[in-house]
């Protein structure tokens, strides 16, 4: 099963994290699908349709002190082993980590090719 973690934490730690060796741990392991890291949420645009009219704000959605700065995509066998992993990124530490079960809208591809049902 599929997982996403977001990485959360107050944007100037984000800013200052070094390079992970979880991320070579995590591509050894097989669990690691993809990752990447958010520009500041001052490059931020939320968009809202209400009634069919769009309004578009400066800024990230949530005023917190805590932003997403990033994500990993994992591939698990349960819940479980999703937070296990989640438990080990750097910004668990100083920030916190968002698992989400991915709700698969389109059959994941290998090579460009679905898999058979």
């Amino acid at each position: 099963m599929r997982y996403l973690c977001l990485v959360c934490s107050e944007e100037e730690r984000l800013t200052v994290m070094p390079k992970s060796e979880l991320d070579d741990t995590l591509r050894q392991s097989g669990h690691f699908l993809i990752a990447a890291a958010l520009q500041s949420v001052h490059t931020a645009t939320t968009v809202r349709v209400r009634n069919g009219k769009t309004s578009l704000t400066d800024g990230p959605f949530a005023e917190t002190k805590e932003q997403v700065g990033g994500f990993y995509l994992i591939e698990s066998r349960d819940l479980n082993e999703a937070l296990q992993i989640a438990a080990k990124i750097p910004s668990a530490r100083h920030g916190c980590i968002e698992v989400r079960p991915v709700w698969e809208i389109v059959p994941p591809t290998v090579g460009g090719v679905a898999p058979a049902a």
